[in-house]
C-alpha cells in the first residue's frame, strides 16, 4: 500500500512500515514542511497514497469536499512515537485493507478503530 506520512508523524515510521511491504514516504522528503494540508491532500489523491496523520484537518477536508479519495488514517493517541503507533498502524492496514482501498476515513487509538466510508456526508 502507498502511504504518505503527514508532518506530525515521525519519519522513522517510513522504515518501520516499509519493512512490512508498504511503500511509505514522509511529506518532508517530497515537499515543503510548511505546505498547507489541502495541498498535501491533493497530492495524496493524485498519487494514490493513503494519508496517515495525527490531526483532524484531513478528515475535515474529506467532509467539506465529499471527496472519495484519498483514504485517511487519523491516529488519535497521546503517544505518537513510532514504537507506540507502528503496531496500531500495521494492524489497521492489514485488517481494514479493503475499506482503505475503496476509500475511507479511519480514526484509530489504542482501544478502537472507527471506519467511515467515503464520501462523508452522503
Amino acid at each position: 500500500m502507498k502511504l504518505l506520512l503527514d508532518m506530525n508523524l515521525s519519519p522513522l515510521l517510513v522504515c518501520l512500515l516499509g519493512q512490512h511491504g508498504h511503500e511509505v514516504v514522509h511529506w518532508s522528503d517530497i515537499g515543503d514542511p510548511r505546505t498547507a494540508d489541502r495541498t498535501i491532500f491533493e497530492w495524496a489523491a493524485k498519487n494514490n497514497h493513503v494519508v496517515l496523520t495525527h490531526d483532524l484537518d484531513f478528515g475535515a477536508i474529506l467532509a467539506a469536499t465529499q471527496a472519495i479519495s484519498p483514504s485517511v488514517i487519523q491516529v488519535r493517541t497521546q503517544d505518537v512515537s513510532p514504537k507506540n503507533i507502528a503496531p496500531l498502524l500495521l494492524s489497521v492496514l492489514e485488517h481494514q485493507e479493503s475499506y482503505i482501498a475503496d476509500g475511507a476515513l479511519l480514526t484509530i487509538d489504542e482501544w478502537r478503530q472507527r471506519v467511515r466510508i467515503l464520501p462523508i456526508g452522503e
